[in-house]
């Protein structure tokens, strides 16, 4: 397949159209993050309960993304993307209309499964779509779209349920999904598929799983993926529930600039890059996950300034150390690439799903359990990179920054 110019209007389809991917996609994600305690209050569940609405619909991601990956060698990956953002933005619509928690959290799932067909293949496609020298530019700015996506869904829902109610926000997260899903589908551009083209065997898939499930370098930053992740979505998840409550008594429409904390990705992932040039992706990795233990501990304390600030720290480093560990991943692996970035997503979603959840059953006890749940898992993933991945001086080495596989949010 030909590539495009770099400022050739296909070139401009191209980044259109996955923008308003990554925005629909990370928007429908996450927006309930921001809705769940008028959805505790609304269906008479706990915070644990609630917060499968956002965990139903990552493990619904995580279990298709490799599924989704299938597909697109079989239809072409424009095609696999328009069915998938197509399917989640009809499922976001109907979501508004249940009355049933159970059927909620069923169809979260099923629109998890469908916006597995994104982040799985957006960066695939947008590498074939594209000259190498504009590659690294446009996956930035679909990962840009990302970012922007998730937090645009978490700032609507949270003010509209404050002055109406949950099934209002969900409609208006589902309206924007629609809208930024027909520009996708308007703006991509359809693969002109070579028939010729060998397409992936099942023993090629299961070899490549295997080689990177079996290295020491590569289960350890799957431990970073499974980990981090987890405990970013926690936090999330529950501080925002948190500063709801006594002492702190604010109100949705102000606990949802918690979320503008993710904005710090945007810097931080850029200077970690920059910094482990010099230092070793090891050192900064290692730093920036003693990093958000010190900053999840900082969120204890029921002081305001010091919550935000340590929710600052926590956000940034976190987003430099997936920066690393993401990026580490197609270096580490010995054969099987695209397996082994297809693993890192399928890690990192799940760690979000469980942790999302159990950090709902520590936050039964208060605050201090689900932080301390959260420097827990951090503190696992410190020890498993430390122990496992390579510190040598080879290791400190001069090239590009690190590229991002998955889109964490």
């Amino acid at each position: 397949m030909s590539e495009q110019a770099p400022t050739g209007p296909g070139h401009r389809r191209v980044l259109i159209a996955l923008v308003a991917i990554g925005m629909t996609t990370f928007v429908q994600l996450y927006y309930p993050q921001a809705l769940i305690p008028a959805l505790s209050r609304d269906f008479e569940v706990d915070a644990s309960q609630a917060a499968l609405t956002v965990s139903g619909a990552t493990i619904g991601l995580a279990v298709a993304a490799l599924g989704w990956s299938w597909i697109a060698d079989r239809i072409g990956r424009a095609r696999a993307m328009t069915i998938a953002i197509l399917a989640s933005a009809a499922i976001g619509l109907a979501l508004p209309f249940v009355t049933s928690f159970p059927t909620l959290v069923l169809l979260r799932v099923a629109q998890g499964v469908a916006l597995g067909g994104t982040p799985a293949l957006a960066l695939a496609y947008l590498n074939e779509r594209v000259s190498r020298h504009a590659a690294m530019t446009a996956g930035a700015t679909y990962i840009s779209g990302t970012v922007v996506g998730g937090l645009v869904g978490r700032l609507i829902a949270a003010p509209i349920a404050d002055v109406s109610d949950w099934r209002a926000a969900a409609l208006v997260a589902g309206v924007v999904s629609a809208l930024g899903a027909a520009v996708a589908v308007t703006a991509l551009p359809r693969e002109r598929r070579d028939p010729t083209t060998p397409r992936s065997r099942p023993a090629g898939v299961w070899s490549g799983m295997v080689a990177n499930l079996t290295n020491p370098g590569q289960l350890a930053l799957y431990a970073q993926a499974f980990f981090l992740m987890g405990a970013q979505v926690a936090v999330f998840n529950y501080l925002g529930y948190r500063l709801e409550l006594e002492p702190f008594d604010l109100p949705p429409s102000l606990t949802a600039v918690i979320f503008l904390a993710g904005l710090s990705g945007a810097v931080s992932a850029r200077l970690a890059a920059t910094l482990a040039g010099r230092l070793g992706r090891r050192r900064v990795l290692l730093a920036s996950s003693l990093t958000m233990a010190g900053g999840a501990a900082l969120t204890i304390p029921d002081h305001l300034a010091s919550v935000l600030v340590g929710l600052l720290l926590f956000a940034t480093a976190y987003f430099a150390a997936h920066s690393i560990a993401s990026g580490w991943v197609g270096p580490t692996a010995t054969s099987g690439v695209a397996q082994a970035t297809s693993l890192y997503t399928l890690f990192y979603y799940a760690g979000s799903s469980l942790f999302g959840w159990l950090g709902g059953i520590a936050f039964a006890t208060g605050w201090t359990g689900t932080a301390s749940m959260v420097i827990t898992i951090v503190l696992i993933a410190f020890v498993a990179a430390r122990t496992l991945l390579p510190h040598s001086a080879g290791e400190v080495v001069t090239q590009t920054p690190p590229k991002t596989y998955a889109a964490p949010r």
